[in-house]
């Protein structure tokens, strides 16, 4: 099993939540969170100001997939995520030893 990890703009979401759940995966977790990546945040220009914004909001879309998934996930995330320009996210995968399904106790596989 692996955890995906996927940090998105806020405003992609609901694209990224569609295109899971068309390649046959709808269980997943979401946080807002906050942070910057090597840009350190952003510059943006409000009513003719220039404000220094050093934490941008996104949005992290963890999933528990099977091993055997985690290529068609990581497609189906990243083709609607992607806009080309600075700060569209990031992908982390990490490996994950056991799943326990707390209303049953089926552990492995069975539990996702």
């Amino acid at each position: 099993m692996k955890k995906i990890e996927a940090v998105v703009r806020p405003g992609k979401v609901d694209a990224v939540c569609k295109s899971l759940h068309k390649a046959g995966h709808p269980g997943l977790m979401l946080t807002d969170i906050s942070g910057h990546g090597a840009q350190k945040g952003m510059t943006k220009v409000l009513r003719g100001r220039t404000y220094n914004v050093e934490f941008v909001t996104k949005t992290k879309i963890d999933l528990i997939v099977k091993d055997e998934d985690v290529d068609k996930i990581v497609k189906a995330i990243r083709d609607v995520a992607v806009t080309g320009e600075v700060g569209d996210g990031k992908i982390f995968i990490s490996t994950i030893d056991d799943a326990i399904r707390v209303r049953t106790g089926e552990k492995g596989d069975n539990a996702l």
